[in-house]
């Protein structure tokens, strides 16, 4: 599957890529800078995905597989730069937002990533969605030295600038998350026995790596693990197993199928772990806690970072406002207790302004410098207190989360901002 916020135009390859490759893009022009004794202007031509009209983006997302719920993040996008280009695009430039399927499929994903930079030929990558995905294609792109921006995933390791300084992440690391629950766990239940069902791969692993952070030496003497593999039909075996362990506290680092599944099977199970953690990416109205049984996840605890749509304190709160005027508009009949639709919203937001933080330079190298200077960057759907801030030495945009606790009909905030150590 293939979204597009415009036509398609074949971009020309410049000559420094004919001679060099991709990677000797950038040496190939500091050394026509040295031979004339000044600098060189960027023509076109030496700016893939770039035209005098045009910016192309690339990006992959699950709108098939077993992370299909998070498809409609990228559709937003696209729905997105579709009004950025009505209110004239950037700097002239009109937006070419280019999404293909992924299926949540790592394999895939390294072909379609390839497809985007090497035949359509996109200035860079946005919003790649998936930690076991972008794994796969994280040394990829930064040999070709592609910005690989604020991708969908809050694996830790996105923040690594020293070795991948092309790719940037976005939301709070999960590992920090991780430690937040650990330490609550702690401070509420000292003798707690905690499960902790994970994914299997780097997403999953951070919350077992957290808890690891917090509890040190005592990890082996109080949890238990149960992992599955995105192609499990369910999760039910590996939670009876943690019941039958003796778990009084459970931790669920899932993708949302799986997490509607685990807060459902708890409940048939007639468990009732006295403190159950779910990871925030799975923690959608919509395509979680319905699916699941609004009545069967009651008492639930997550971390959250973005205002619910369905929260009535943000009822008449600005930039919730300023999102429902878009989907109104651009999105109409959607699902809006669906918290993906507005983070999409947020982080599109964030994007547009490292474009406008370009000036018109949208060199590889500029777009990728100007992510890592961002200062307060406008995101409208961020809760008060948290916000977004890079350097050259901080690819963790966002740090901050607050405790949230699921009531029934919305995720109930309580105690202070926390800010992690990522």
């Amino acid at each position: 599957m293939k979204t597009s916020a415009s036509l398609i135009n074949k971009g020309q390859k410049s000559i420094w890529m004919d001679a060099c490759g991709t990677t000797g893009l950038l040496s190939g022009m500091l050394l026509l800078t040295v031979l004339l004794g000044g600098t060189a202007p960027a023509t076109a031509a030496d700016l893939p995905g770039v035209t005098a009209t045009e910016i192309k983006i690339g990006n992959t997302d699950a709108y098939s597989g077993p992370a299909s719920a998070y498809g409609v993040i990228a559709k937003t996008e696209s729905a997105f730069f579709k009004m950025v280009n009505d209110q004239g695009g950037v700097a002239g430039h009109k937006i070419n937002f280019i999404s293909y399927d992924d299926g949540y499929s790592p394999p895939k994903t390294v072909e379609q990533v390839r497809r985007l930079i090497e035949e359509d030929q996109v200035a860079f990558l946005f919003q790649n969605l998936g930690t076991p995905t972008n794994t796969a294609i994280q040394r990829y792109v930064n040999m070709k030295k592609v910005p690989h921006l604020f991708i969908s995933t809050g694996a830790d390791k996105w923040g690594d600038y020293q070795h991948f300084p092309w790719t940037m992440g976005y939301q709070p690391s999960y590992r920090t998350e991780a430690q937040i629950y650990t330490k609550y766990m702690l401070k509420e239940m000292p003798s707690a026995k905690l499960g902790i069902l994970y994914q299997n791969d780097d997403f999953g692993k951070d919350y077992v790596n957290g808890a690891k952070d917090i509890l040190g030496d005592k990890y082996a003497a109080t949890v238990k693990e149960a992992s599955y593999e995105t192609t499990d039909a369910t999760v039910d075996s590996q939670l009876a197993t943690l019941q039958a362990a003796g778990v009084d506290a459970l931790m669920v680092g899932a993708t949302p199928k799986f997490a509607a599944q685990a807060i459902k099977k708890v409940h048939d199970l007639g468990w009732h772990p006295k403190m159950f953690f779910l990871t925030n990416v799975s923690i959608s109205v919509g395509a979680v806690m319905a699916p699941a049984g609004v009545e069967n996840g009651i008492g639930i605890i997550t971390t959250g970072y973005m205002k619910d749509p369905t929260d009535p304190a943000f009822k008449d709160d600005p930039g919730m406002n300023e999102w429902r005027a878009f989907m109104a508009k651009y999105m109409p009949g959607v699902d809006m207790t669906d918290g993906n639709y507005s983070f999409a919203y947020g982080v599109s937001m964030v994007m547009l302004q490292v474009l406008k933080q370009c000036d018109g330079d949208f060199s590889r190298t500029n777009i990728m410098k100007q992510a890592a200077n961002l200062h307060n960057a406008y995101d409208p759907v961020l809760l008060p207190g948290i916000t977004v801030n890079t350097s050259p030495t901080n690819f963790h945009p966002i740090k901050a989360m607050q405790l949230e606790k699921w009531d029934g009909k919305t995720w109930e905030r309580f105690g202070n901002v926390i800010e992690g150590a990522g």
